[in-house]
């Protein structure tokens, strides 16, 4: 993590917006932030502390007064950091709740806690989270650490700094574990915790399966009485001997009920078998009395069964001549259409062409009137064309004109511009001149704008200036007055210590002052004697009117010096004489001002004049062009529509108009081609008659009929002769199916009785034999299944009890192994497996703390890591001890003086900076604060430690130190001043102070 700049406004003593760019930093390594007492050195760490978290360390508890106590309450308080982590640059604003005024209605408002964090892109800073709570959590992800854990590590705060040294292996542990990322070990201990409770479990529900399957075969055997006699074993062995003894019992009653079931299935058998040879001659003796029924019924329909089989045979040789008696209808038909067509095609003829010759070769007249209309049509096209060939000739012949027109008038325009723009030129330099004494009339106005500020600001303070003397004056004499009070009372108090003395005295007893034992002249005591009270009350008065003389002595010389300043910056004059000085300034500077403006105006249209005049001279020279083309294209539309005109006075001839002529030469030629088609189709029906005809009479000739009257009568349609080819087949082949099925049965039933046949009897015992043999199945089924059942439940009983076995080893390993890493037994260290790598981890930090240590304490101190037991159960394994080479001792870190503990803790935090940043994956640390501590060092010791800081700069880390000792200002170049300005707010000033040679 680095930092790169903090902005802090209205915060802490801040008023004005206060900017430390720790970037400016990053070549020496190491600054110091350096300031009086109170100036607010801390508060910078605290204005880091509160854009991160939105807390400071110095105010965990009670009243948090982060707003400056200088902000009026329209003034804001906001502070702003930009700092890096990993590849990332973010920025971070917050601001606390504070009293503003009210919007609307007067009075105070509570402006609410603020937050925005913001992240660069491509240069460009983009939002992330806009409120207080999404801030924070978006900060825990990025920055992963606690606040806490900040103040550890990074911002080592006032009373903080020792805090990672003194803590306890309990609260190192956490911050350990945010820095190395070890938080995956606790999975991997909870992760083995949770695999041995599982591997238990399957333990445990392997037994309770072994015992359940066993129960269940008892149970199996008590319901089917397989169990022996005597009682039940209680052993295990015992119990799963008694069942394997029971699957015997279960197999030898399995094969009896089977010897039964095969009985009882021969049985049935022999009835089916019977009653099945009385059931069919019952079904013969039937079938034959139908067939004979049958047979009467198909000999009866004899008769008519002849007549249909004679129309079917008329009827398929009527079929052989209905195509040929079908088509000389048709023909004939057709050759009396065709007659009547050429009737009435030779009639329109005659109406289309009064005056033809009756023997005009039609297809020749076709030919000749189609080559012509297709001339025509070409020519009715032109004719259409020619008004707006015309009329686009005529607007051709306008445009010419509106264009020579445009041209005269824009040579007109353009005549007038050189005048104009020497005009703009001349007012242009008037207007230069005068706006050329601006810059010093501002500078002018500005200077006596400030002096006459200042002089006002010094009469304003002349006037607290002598509030301020009057009230150092008062104070002064309050304090003198104070003073002399209890200069009388001690005074007093001396001459009546006598008094007192006396008033003590006892007869017989020595005097304190003399010795004696008798007391003849007692002194007197005071009327009003001075008491310790009266005096200290005396004193604390006298102290505060000390401390008020001296406020007002400090006021008065803060107004003072104000007033000077004020009065030194006003150059001595008085604000009336500035005020009317500076009326003038402003109006020079107005006159002036108006000039600029008047010049840049003049100079704007000589731009856009001599633009104008540019534009001008080429649009005059697209106007030209444009002249050039419509002269030439009325020249092309001349010349076209004379051509045009010409082909459509040939194509019109003595019609009116070209499309009248070809519409009358279309009607001829449709009428010349219609009665020559008809004539030709008449031709070929009147041959296909006669064809059609012949062909008829010669196949009426050679058939059974005499005439086609005779034929036709003998047709039948399809549907008609498909149903008696139906009707007579089915009776031939129904009579003599049924001839035959009566010979067949009479046959069988030869030598058997008439008698009817008893079917009811054999089907009972049918019936009976079937009850048997299903009571012989079901039982063998029930007792093959229990034997079944039985020997299953043997077979997975042993199974279950070989798995509990292989699985207690396991489970038991596992088990041991989740003790050993979760830090119980047999693990004697009580460390976890987390703790352990951070024990390892300590050790490096350790190793990495005593190379600055030893050289910080001249070889006294070493810091040890201690892996021993921790009281009371805790976790073991992150301690540290301290060993004195003086006494070769190890004490805890708490038995340190003060400068030791903050050797000890600088040196403890640098390591743990060092290690965590050379870690692969871990965060790095590239700034770091020290806030005081450094004082309690003597020079030698203070010389050592500045050394060890100057080392961090080859580490490329960024070291702030907060501190009073003179001797680190004279070493470190780099420096914050924080000072706080007569008024009260403190300023920030960034500078590099000169080394002393």
């Amino acid at each position: 993590m680095k930092l790169h700049r903090l902005d802090l406004t209205g915060f802490g003593p801040f008023l004005t917006t206060q900017t430390v760019d720790f970037d400016a930093f990053e070549r020496d390594g190491i600054f110091l932030i350096s300031g009086r007492t109170g100036a607010g050195k801390s508060s910078i760490l605290d204005g880091v502390s509160f854009a991160l978290y939105g807390s400071v360390p110095r105010y965990e508890s009670g009243d948090k007064r982060l707003r400056s106590d200088h902000c009026a309450p329209e003034d804001p308080t906001r502070v702003r950091l930009e700092f890096t982590v990993g590849d990332r640059r973010w920025r971070v604003t917050r601001a606390p709740e504070y009293q503003r005024p009210a919007r609307r209605g007067g009075g105070l408002t509570t402006e609410p806690t603020s937050a925005e964090l913001e992240e660069q892109v491509d240069g460009v800073w983009i939002g992330r989270a806009a409120k207080p709570r999404d801030v924070g959590l978006a900060l825990d992800e990025i920055l992963g650490l606690n606040a806490q854990q900040f103040q550890q590590v990074i911002l080592l705060a006032q009373n903080k700094f020792s805090r990672f040294l003194l803590a306890s292996g309990s609260e190192r542990q956490p911050l350990l574990r945010t820095l190395f990322g070890t938080r995956r070990y606790e999975d991997y201990v909870r992760a083995l915790g949770e695999r041995s409770k599982t591997a238990q479990a399957a333990l445990d529900t392997l037994g309770e399966h072994a015992r359940t399957l066993l129960d269940l075969a008892e149970r199996l055997i008590d319901e089917q009485g397989l169990g022996g006699e005597g009682d039940t074993p209680a052993d295990l062995a015992g119990r799963r001997d008694a069942a394997v003894l029971a699957v015997q019992r279960a197999e030898y009653r399995l094969d009896t009920l089977t010897r039964a079931r095969a009985d009882a299935d021969r049985a049935f058998a022999d009835a089916t078998t019977a009653h099945a040879a009385a059931v069919a001659l019952a079904r013969a003796h039937a079938d034959l009395a139908q067939a004979r029924q049958r047979l009467t019924a198909l000999e009866a329909e004899t008769a008519d069964v002849a007549a249909d089989r004679a129309t079917l045979d008329r009827a398929r040789a009527a079929e052989a001549v209905r195509s040929t008696l079908e088509a000389a209808d048709r023909a004939e038909k057709a050759a009396t259409d065709a007659a009547a067509a050429v009737a009435v095609a030779e009639s329109a003829w005659r109406d289309a062409a009064p005056d033809a010759e009756a023997d005009t070769d039609l297809a020749a007249l076709d030919e000749r009137l189609t080559g012509d209309l297709a001339v025509w049509a070409v020519a009715a096209q032109q004719e259409a064309q020619l008004p707006l060939r015309e009329a686009e000739l005529a607007a051709a012949g306008e445009r010419v004109t509106e264009l020579v027109q445009e041209l005269a008038t824009l040579d007109a325009q353009r005549a007038q511009i050189p005048e104009e723009r020497t005009r703009l030129e001349g007012l242009l330099a008037d207007a230069r001149a005068a706006a050329a004494v601006a810059d010093g009339a501002r500078r002018q106005r500005d200077d006596l704008a400030a002096r006459a500020a200042a002089a006002g600001e010094a009469e304003t303070l002349a006037d607290a200036l002598r509030e301020r003397e009057t009230a150092h004056a008062e104070a002064a004499k309050a304090s003198a007055q104070a003073g002399a009070t209890v200069a009388e009372l001690l005074q007093r108090r001396l001459d009546g210590y006598a008094g007192e003395l006396a008033a003590a005295l006892v007869d017989g007893e020595a005097c304190a002052v003399c010795g004696s034992t008798s007391h003849p002249h007692r002194a007197e005591r005071g009327a009003q004697p001075v008491t310790d009270e009266l005096v200290a009350a005396a004193e604390s008065d006298r102290d505060a009117a000390l401390a008020a003389e001296r406020a007002a002595a400090e006021a008065a010389g803060t107004a003072r010096a104000a007033h000077a300043d004020a009065a030194a910056r006003a150059g001595g004059e008085r604000r009336e004489e500035l005020q009317a000085r500076l009326s003038a300034a402003e109006e020079a500077l107005h006159a002036a001002t108006a000039a600029e403006q008047r010049a840049q105006q003049l100079e704007a249209q000589r731009r856009e004049l001599v633009e104008l005049e540019a534009a001008s001279q080429a649009a005059r020279d697209l106007l030209a062009a444009d002249l050039n083309a419509a002269r030439e294209t009325v020249a092309a539309l001349e010349s076209s529509l004379a051509d045009l005109r010409a082909a459509v006075a040939d194509a019109r001839g003595t019609s009116a108009t070209v499309a009248e002529r070809a519409a009358a030469a279309r009607l001829q030629r449709d009428a010349a081609r219609a009665c020559h088609s008809a004539r030709a189709a008449s031709e070929r029906a009147e041959q296909d008659r006669v064809a059609a005809v012949r062909e008829r009479d010669a196949r009426l000739a050679a058939s059974a009929f005499a005439d086609a009257t005779e034929a036709a009568a003998a047709l039948r349609d399809q549907r008609t002769v498909t149903a008696l080819a139906d009707r007579v087949a089915a009776h031939d082949a129904d009579l003599a199916a049924t001839r035959q099925r009566t010979l067949e049965l009479e046959l069988e039933l030869a030598g058997t009785s008439d008698d009817a046949v008893d079917l009811d009897a054999s089907a009972s015992a049918v019936a009976a034999a079937d009850t048997a043999r299903a009571a012989a199945i079901a039982a063998e089924r029930d007792a093959q299944n229990v034997a079944d059942r039985l020997r299953e439940l043997v077979v997975q009983t042993d199974e279950a009890y070989a798995a509990v076995a292989a699985h207690a080893q396991e489970a038991e390993a596992v088990r041991r192994l989740a003790d050993t890493v979760a830090g119980r037994a047999p693990n004697t260290m009580k460390m976890d497996l987390e703790t352990f790598v951070l024990a390892a981890e300590l050790e490096e930090i350790v190793a990495a703390a005593n190379v600055r240590l030893a050289e910080m304490s001249a070889g006294r101190y070493t810091l040890h890591h201690s892996d021993a037991r921790a009281a009371r159960g805790a976790a073991s394994g992150l301690g540290i001890d301290v060993l004195d080479a003086h006494t070769g001792q190890s004490r805890p870190p708490q038995s340190l003086s003060g400068g030791e503990t903050f050797l000890a803790s600088l040196a403890l935090a640098l390591g743990l900076a060092e290690v965590v940043t050379s870690r692969a994956g871990g965060m790095r640390l590239d700034t770091l604060f020290i806030d005081e501590g450094f004082g309690s060092l003597d020079a030698d010791t203070l010389d050592l430690a500045m050394r060890t800081l100057d080392e961090l700069r080859a580490g490329g880390r960024t070291v702030g130190v907060i501190s009073h000792v003179e001797a680190m200002k004279e070493q470190l170049p780099a420096q914050l001043l924080v000072e706080a300005t007569p008024r009260g707010p403190s300023i920030i000033r960034q500078e590099m102070v000169p080394q002393a040679s």
